[in-house]
């Protein structure tokens, strides 16, 4: 086990680091990095899905390149225009609802994204579940006048999204309401959602990830949970093995990082990310390595859980 603590470009989610293990294995290297504040029953999915990775490998992929979005932080308006200029997608996720910001924030923010795509790109809104249905209704009201492809995990609860999808016209995904509830098909039977936000790590690997697409019903959309490219090269794993794949992933996250674990990093080429795993460097890897006392032990920890 090596483990790494990369610093973040922009505070993402509270964070301004991401930390995280990478484990070895005859298939190759994978990565467990689950959150800070999440226990041993939740690391335990994200140890599978590493362990997945590194000794069991992915089911054979039926595309060899992915379209992914470019992701924009909470920043201000100038920055995320910089931001989805530079980031070579035609579509964008659009981070809004940050605590302590207000909604004039969010539709400058948006504005701004539209402008920088422009009228042919796509547009989307990642609210990570921080608003409750009525504003969350408002808000999607007022953001769809920059036409929104779809609005991600607007309220915390499978019931506030069904009201809310009820409420609007904007297409609703779940994200968080799957990958961390203990019944991720409850959004299917409340016909809460449109679209399925899926993760790797959070679901317990790709073969898991891959059940949950097929049992659940709903378009899927394949995103990180801001990993390096060991663990993103899980996420294209998934999406090169749907059956279908109408939008772009949210996989084109490395760009959140100051730097990687490898020496072929996975980087976006007209819109997409070629599926392949890339090579974990021992030069890149020392840049950021960290002592793995800790996740060793909290591998342990999740192992028994």
């Amino acid at each position: 086990m090596r483990a790494f603590s990369i610093p973040m470009r922009t505070r993402f989610r509270g964070l301004t680091r991401r930390d995280g293990a990478l484990l070895q294995g005859p298939e190759g290297w994978g990565e467990f990095s689950p959150f800070a504040e999440y226990g041993p029953a939740e690391a335990a999915r994200w140890l599978a899905a590493a362990r997945e990775a590194a000794f069991d490998g992915w089911p054979a992929p039926l595309r060899e390149r992915i379209p992914v979005n470019v992701t924009v932080p909470a920043v201000g308006p100038e920055q995320a225009h910089r931001i989805v200029k530079a980031g070579g997608c035609r579509t964008a996720k659009v981070k809004v609802a940050e605590r302590g910001q207000a909604d004039a924030d969010d539709l400058a923010r948006v504005e701004a994204v539209r402008d920088a795509i422009g009228p042919e790109g796509r547009v989307r809104i990642d609210v990570n579940g921080g608003w409750d249905a009525d504003h969350a209704v408002k808000m999607i009201r007022l953001l769809d006048r920059f036409d929104l492809e779809y609005v991600e995990q607007p309220c915390a609860t499978v019931e506030e999204l069904a009201l809310v999808r009820r409420r609007v016209e904007v297409p609703v995904a779940a994200d968080e309401s799957i990958r961390r509830a203990e019944d991720p098909y409850l959004v299917r039977d409340a016909e809460a959602a449109d679209i399925a936000v899926l993760k790797v790590q959070p679901l317990g690997g790709v073969r898991a990830a891959l059940r949950v697409a097929e049992e659940i019903g709903l378009p899927v959309v394949v995103s990180s949970a801001v990993e390096t490219s060991v663990g993103l090269a899980a996420g294209l794993a998934l999406a090169a093995a749907l059956p279908d794949l109408p939008y772009a992933c949210g996989l084109a996250t490395l760009q959140l990082l100051e730097g990687d674990v490898a020496a072929d990093p996975l980087v976006v080429e007209d819109g997409c990310i070629a599926v392949r795993r890339p090579r974990v460097g021992e030069e890149e890897l020392a840049r950021f390595e960290v002592d793995p006392g800790a996740w060793r032990r909290r591998a342990e920890e999740a192992g028994s859980a």
